[in-house]
């Protein structure tokens, strides 16, 4: 396949994460796509952080995946530029909005950041991880590494736009695109139900469960993932 015929895949990562969540999908696609992940650090609302994935990617016509924020930010590009979008990936994600408690966990961990941010990840890792996972030093080191990077900041900008996003699923009936819908077993963020409300929403929704796996599939089950992204671009089944 020559490059001109690749289609744009766009990467969407999650709070918290950098491209390094989304390494072994854009080395494992690159045959079939042009694989490019988006800066998610620089707003602080879900319409914003829309706008500024739009800004960065090529022209023309694209397929996205985004995994927990990133999901979120792909459900607010399918309303600000859907005709755009041929093929979409929506990974340990929600269509739902922020609840109570999630809010108020959100505010006290921006206080944590405030005083101690290196304790943010430490504590977000139980939840984030199958816990057979804490026990693999690449996979907490890199999750440890990229909230170092995105540093305090922009994590606070990003559980803004968390906390006041949207409910998303009476907009899922209008995606038209093939849709990918994938998740870890153990996901206790997004919790396989979720997911199973938007591929019921979503018309021409997939779902994928990828067993032994927590919130952060990419990156704990990369070949999985790899594969169900392949099958979606490739128009097969995932």
């Amino acid at each position: 396949m020559s490059y001109l015929m690749k289609p744009n895949l766009i990467l969407l990562p999650g709070l918290l994460n950098d491209a390094r969540l989304w390494r072994a999908q854009a080395e494992g696609l690159a045959d079939i796509a042009n694989v490019s992940v988006a800066d998610l650090t620089r707003s602080d609302t879900m319409a914003d952080l829309a706008a500024d994935v739009l800004e960065q990617v090529p022209a023309g016509m694209f397929a996205l995946a985004g995994l927990s924020m990133g999901g979120y930010v792909a459900l607010e590009i399918m309303r600000q530029a859907p005709e755009r979008v041929t093929a979409l990936a929506l990974i340990d994600t929600s269509a739902r909005p922020d609840t109570l408690e999630a809010t108020a966990n959100r505010q006290r961990l921006i206080a944590m950041a405030h005083t101690d941010f290196p304790a943010v990840p430490r504590e977000l890792m139980p939840k984030l991880l199958y816990p057979p996972h804490l026990e693999e030093p690449h996979i907490v080191d890199c999750i440890e590494d990229m909230a170092a990077t995105v540093g305090p900041d922009a994590f606070v900008r990003q559980q803004h736009a968390i906390m006041a996003r949207v409910d998303s699923r009476d907009s899922l009936p209008r995606i038209s695109c093939p849709s990918l819908v994938l998740c870890g077993r153990e996901d206790g963020i997004t919790p396989v139900e979720v997911h199973e409300e938007m591929a019921a929403l979503i018309p021409r929704a997939t779902m994928t469960i990828v067993e032994h796996c927590g919130h952060l599939s990419a990156l704990e089950k990369p070949d999985a993932v790899t594969a169900a992204l392949r099958n979606l671009l490739q128009g097969k089944p995932c």
